[in-house]
């Protein structure tokens, strides 16, 4: 076979491959790199050459920061703000909220994480306004389409376009240039949702919801009867408590009012084996009467976040609440349990026990299997001391903080970080891969996001497939199948001049993202686009753009 035909059979057998959606696209992918290999198509370092390209760096550098800016709540504070403001009885308004803002967050965010963020809003909201979520929903879908044409970092697709821009010997696409075809593609949709959203979009309800946990303290507090409420008192240097061993501490007045733990100031993390100090917290369970008595008593200060019985105090930046179940087999099953009890790692404190539905007797405690048990402590120890085989967790404890907590710990320096990147890109100081990488590294730095959960936040296999399936751009232009294809192209649209070479190329590019990929379909596409535009003596830039806009989901 020529390569032309040798080219054209490997690629077509890996649409096949795709569209048969039985095996992994990343193996899919790979074993199409290998076969041009093998076919003498390219050689083996342009078949590697995909995995150290910039833009690897930059695809997996936005998956980091998207996350930080989600694990630090910045995008349920953005959320709730916007719920808020737009309030919960007029669905236009609400509706038009919450296009425009996921529209916002998906030019500067992954596409998945930006509706992600909205899924709860949109969902609780449609419950108050009485409206099928889908009436709420796809909307959302709609324009995280529209918004990955804002800007240069709304999809892995725009850096791909530009960077083939930039090969090819023209200037890459800037910051905002998308924003010439996304603006009006997010107007048009808004429009059309507005307008005749009700008609066109399915009135059905789903089954499966996704949870909304903005209110899951005060949910907690009901569920296992604090109604009494939650404080969290300070100790002052003037205080007669301070230099009493923690082990022999005792509040005395009201009986309403119950010891659960000393926490340490800066961690919150309980304390036993030493002396009250200044600024150590009490932890206590009562109505706010008896709260007050002991406070104004002992020279005790009520923290200033510790709010009301509508939101209780076990939430908050630093620490939160988790609901566990005993299960099977469970070395738990028999231990005596009591409220205040602080777990053997010293970090987290029980706050109330239930069989049944119903507070057990503390007189008999011992767990048994299927019992619940409320547990407090900081967000860190909840996340590392609950992956214990010996409990099961009802509720992630970090799916529940990036809700229930908007703008916790690091939120102002990633918010600080997307604005430096935002900044990089807009004036074009750096290359974006290298902007994106420095802000990933800042945010790992200053402790943001670990390295770890950066690791876990990277969306592997659209990182391999984009540096597998470079090689077959490669071998399309060297083999001449590029050029090839692009002259039928042009051949069988020719007399309808550059609309309709884009209209041909904007049909193929939405035919082919129906069974591959956005990543996939753009680097098929873009050489046949780059091509057909030399071949038609016009410029590439809107045709490339047009792919942006006719390619699937952003990721």
């Amino acid at each position: 076979m020529t390569p032309i035909q040798s080219t054209c059979f490997i690629v077509l057998a890996t649409i096949v491959l795709f569209a048969w959606n039985r095996l992994p696209v990343i193996a899919v992918a790979c074993a199409a790199a290998l076969s041009l290999w093998a076919a003498g198509l390219v050689t083996l370092e342009q078949a590697f050459a995909g995995f150290g390209d910039r833009a690897i760096v930059f695809i997996a550098s936005l998956f980091v920061v998207s996350a930080a800016l989600e694990r630090t709540g910045v995008t349920a504070w953005a959320s709730q703000f916007l719920i808020a403001w737009a309030g919960e009885n007029s669905r236009a308004r609400l509706l038009l909220l919450l296009m425009l803002a996921v529209a916002c967050l998906t030019s500067v965010l992954s596409g998945s994480g930006a509706v992600a963020a909205l899924m709860p809003v949109a969902v609780m909201a449609s419950a108050r306004l009485g409206q099928p979520p889908a009436q709420l929903l796809m909307p959302l879908a709609f324009c995280a389409h529209a918004g990955a044409n804002l800007l240069l970092t709304g999809a892995p697709k725009n850096f791909l376009v530009s960077e083939a821009l930039e090969d090819a010997g023209f200037e890459p696409f800037g910051f905002v240039e998308f924003a010439f075809a996304g603006v009006p593609l997010l107007a048009g949709t808004i429009l059309v949702v507005l307008l005749f959203g009700k008609f066109l979009l399915p009135h059905r309800s789903s089954v499966r919801l996704p949870a909304d946990f903005s209110q899951h303290a005060q949910t907690l507090v009901e569920h296992y009867g604090l109604r009494d409420g939650l404080f969290r008192l300070r100790i002052r240097e003037s205080s007669s408590l301070v230099g009493v061993p923690v082990s022999i501490l005792e509040l005395g007045g009201s009986g309403e009012l119950k010891l659960l733990a000393v926490q340490a100031p800066a961690s919150e993390l309980p304390v036993r084996d030493r002396a009250i100090m200044p600024n150590d917290y009490l932890l206590v369970r009562g109505d706010t009467q008896a709260v007050a008595e002991v406070a104004g008593r002992l020279h005790l200060a009520i923290r200033e976040d510790v709010p009301s019985e509508a939101k209780p105090a076990a939430f908050n930046r630093r620490s939160g609440l988790a609901e566990v179940m005993v299960p099977p087999r469970s070395n738990l099953v028999g231990r005596s349990v009591y409220p205040g009890l602080t777990t053997e790692s010293g970090d987290l404190v029980v706050l109330a026990v239930q069989r049944g539905g119903y507070e057990i007797d503390y007189t008999n405690a011992e767990l048994k299997v299927g019992d619940t048990i409320l547990l407090e402590g900081s967000w860190e120890a909840l996340d590392l001391r609950l992956s214990d085989p010996d409990v099961l967790v009802v509720d992630s404890p970090d799916l529940v903080r990036r809700q229930a907590v908007p703008m916790g710990p690091g939120a102002k320096i990633a918010v600080g970080a997307l604005l430096g990147l935002v900044l990089m890109l807009a004036s074009n100081i750096v290359p974006p891969a290298v902007a994106r990488l420095i802000c990933a590294c800042m945010l790992v730095i200053c402790r943001v996001i670990t390295v770890e959960q950066s690791y876990r936040a990277i969306h592997w296999t659209t990182v391999i497939m984009v540096g597998a399936m470079m090689p077959i751009s490669t071998a399309m232009i060297e083999s001449g199948t590029a050029k090839f294809v692009a002259d039928e192209l042009v051949s069988l649209v020719g007399s309808a001049g550059p609309i309709g070479l884009m209209a041909g190329l904007f049909v193929l590019t939405a035919f082919l993202g129906q069974i591959m990929s956005n990543t996939a379909t753009t680097m098929l596409v873009i050489p046949i686009a780059m091509a057909a535009a030399a071949g038609m003596h016009v410029a590439p830039q809107p045709i490339l753009i047009g792919l942006c806009v006719a390619g699937p989901h952003p990721s």
